[in-house]
């Protein structure tokens, strides 16, 4: 969601042009809330219909910044806009990048709790499509690199997660 002119406060709540609820406050690159007038990072727009490439790319690179939290919202467009029979991917996709947000914010519960919850999420979902590598996404890779920080997440041994530093490589490779 982006902030615009539109947004404004009523009452106690951010509210948009419509008066549906939005947070209109910066957020830092893990997707914190911090103080109005703070300097955050540029947030996603919501909404946006890209091509499957495309969200692959973008979420990549937002990956690779240490910012899963923007990542998922890119996977959620998808989710939201593709084709039913691919939400259950986007969906899960979207998990393993909140997974790593929260882990990266020190939430060792929900971290690990939603890297094994995308990471079934994506296993189901190339096992009932039949599709091993959706969008020349390393699923399997995928699979292994979620359980995996999950596991460290939650014995210690991954200490503080960066998020940058743990992003997946989505599609082997590159």
């Amino acid at each position: 969601m982006s902030s615009t002119s539109s947004d404004r406060v009523v009452g106690a709540r951010d509210r948009d042009s419509e008066g549906r609820a939005r947070n209109a406050r910066p957020r830092d690159g893990l997707g914190r809330p911090l103080p109005y007038g703070a300097d955050g990072v540029a947030r996603q727009p919501e909404g946006v219909v890209r091509t499957p490439d495309r969200t692959v790319a973008e979420a990549q690179t937002l990956l690779d910044a240490g910012r899963p939290f923007h990542a998922h919202e890119v996977f959620e467009d998808a989710w939201k806009s593709g084709p039913e029979g691919e939400r259950g991917l986007w969906r899960a996709l979207a998990q393993l990048a909140v997974g790593l947000t929260h882990s990266a914010r020190g939430n060792v519960t929900g971290g690990a709790r939603l890297l094994r919850r995308g990471a079934q999420g994506v296993r189901d979902w190339t096992t009932d499509s039949g599709v091993p590598e959706p969008y020349g996404m390393d699923a399997a890779g995928l699979v292994g690199w979620a359980r995996a920080l999950a596991d460290a997440v939650e014995d210690g041994t991954a200490g503080v997660v960066d998020a940058a530093r743990s992003a997946p490589r989505l599609r082997a490779g590159a």
